[in-house]
């Protein structure tokens, strides 16, 4: 009789873990823009399977990215803290001498420690030296490639000898030590696979898969299933078949009964790379792209799908930045947050019901400078100098614009439930948010810097290796 109610209590016991602790899907995109998607009011192109990440689960319309550039912005993700915190900047080039400090918690190692599978399929950009590899920051194998996919000999843009060979890696090795334009056309769809593999191979514990598709950054290339069929051009293809693959990942977990344990989220990095005209996203109402702290720059679209967790059909509206992640899926899955600051915060109310509306403060930097901050219906922006591609006409067949800079001379406050666009400045009407506004920049000057001429006390460094 013992035996059989220990065996019983066991079952009880696991079952209890297994419902606490979730499979975690990350899928990171690269350059989407806000209305790069049907649910977010994309045009010429049809994406049903984010569409239904959305009916059957939530929409996020005011979802965050600390920088609008790509290093950094992973950083945040990985670390739940601003990218200037721990001292990742801008997009690091090949051959980096710097990366993402191993010292660092991220999502990968905190949910490796609470006994998850952990793989990444798809672009890493933290630091491309062996010791600064996905495997030095907890996951147990990776299949992509070290940094974007345009730096490469192949880019029109450079000149010769700027980029080394593009290499591609299975976990620590280099299987492709130069990808060739054809071979990235063929890359989607071994992402894909190699996601569904993982997934299949990860069925007996919980797992964290961190997809990162190369795409839709420059160069664009699409597999021959899905070339010159969007009414977008190569641009909507590309976005056809990032669609297919998280198709392919959700009838994966439909087959393996497991959509039900599973918390997928779907984002993006930073907004479009404008200056790509025909090869890049839309912004859809936001104000600039990739490379500015406007809302185009640094507002997403977003995506949640746990079912039976998070209500579906539904939509938040309140701010939210992807440093809350880690913080959050700490809380799911029962990890250790990190003994050192962070600065995301747990969302887990907004994920599953509508808490009341707050006014917590994000903040946007870009190369080190505090460039903006939001909370609440505001958003101040900072004087600064920012790109603007003006009224020139849209760039085609993959050669860039280029762009002209501009200037905040003043701080410029919007109201972004009325216009989200930020086309009307407001300041003059409200002094009182924007002393309150600037008092907040300053505090976060103090912890976190605004380079030149501050530097935070909070800051952390990057890795940095002495040898090339």
């Amino acid at each position: 009789m013992f035996p059989r109610l220990l065996c019983l209590c066991l079952l009880v016991m696991a079952a209890s873990l297994h419902a606490r602790t979730p499979n975690i899907i990350l899928i990171f995109a690269d350059d989407l823009g806000y209305a790069d998607i049907g649910c977010f009011g994309a045009q010429g192109i049809e994406t049903p399977h984010l569409d239904r990440l959305a009916a059957e689960g939530r929409k996020f319309t005011r979802f965050y990215v600390s920088s609008p550039v790509c290093s950094a912005s992973r950083a945040a993700l990985l670390t739940g803290c601003y990218h200037v915190r721990v001292g990742i900047h801008g997009a690091l080039p090949p051959n980096a001498s710097s990366g993402l400090n191993p010292v660092e918690t991220t999502l990968s190692s905190m949910l490796k420690a609470r006994g998850y599978a952990t793989a990444i399929v798809g672009k890493w950009h933290l630091g491309s030296r062996a010791p600064l590899l996905p495997s030095a920051h907890g996951f147990d194998e990776w299949l992509g490639l070290p940094y974007s996919n345009d730096m490469w000999p192949h880019h029109p843009e450079a000149r010769p000898g700027t980029y080394p060979p593009l290499p591609l890696y299975d976990g620590g090795a280099i299987i492709d030590h130069e990808v060739s334009p054809q071979e990235q056309a063929l890359l989607p769809e071994r992402y894909a696979r190699r996601a569904v593999d993982f997934i299949r191979r990860s069925t007996g514990g919980p797992f964290f898969l961190y997809f990162a598709p190369a795409m839709p950054h420059v160069p664009l290339f699409a597999g021959k299933n899905f070339e010159g069929k969007s009414k977008r051009g190569l641009y909507g293809d590309v976005i056809s078949e990032i669609d297919w693959s998280v198709g392919e990942i959700l009838s994966t977990l439909d087959e393996l009964s497991i959509a039900g344990n599973t918390l997928i989220i779907f984002t993006s990095d930073n907004g479009p790379w404008l200056s790509y005209g025909e090869h890049a996203g839309d912004s859809g109402p936001l104000r600039e792209g990739k490379g500015t702290c406007w809302e185009g720059g640094v507002r997403v679209p977003a995506l949640m799908r746990w079912p039976g967790v998070i209500p579906a059909g539904t939509e938040c509206r309140e701010p939210l930045m992807t440093i809350d992640l880690l913080p959050t899926i700490a809380k799911l899955s029962d990890g250790r947050l990190p003994a050192h600051p962070i600065d995301g915060r747990d969302i887990s109310a907004f994920l599953t019901g509508a808490p009341p509306a707050s006014e917590h403060p994000y903040y946007f930097y870009n190369h080190g400078q505090l460039h903006a901050l939001t909370a609440g219906r505001w958003k101040l922006m900072l004087p600064h100098t920012y790109r603007t591609l003006g009224d020139q006409p849209k760039a085609a067949g993959g050669k860039p614009g280029r762009y002209r800079q501009a200037r905040i001379s003043e701080p410029e406050l919007y109201n972004l439930e009325s216009d989200p666009s930020e086309r009307l400045n407001v300041a003059a009407d409200h002094p009182d948010v924007v002393k309150r506004f600037l008092a907040l920049a300053e505090r976060i000057r103090q912890e976190l810097g605004s380079a030149p001429e501050v530097v935070g006390k909070g800051v952390r460094p990057a890795a940095t290796l002495d040898t090339p």
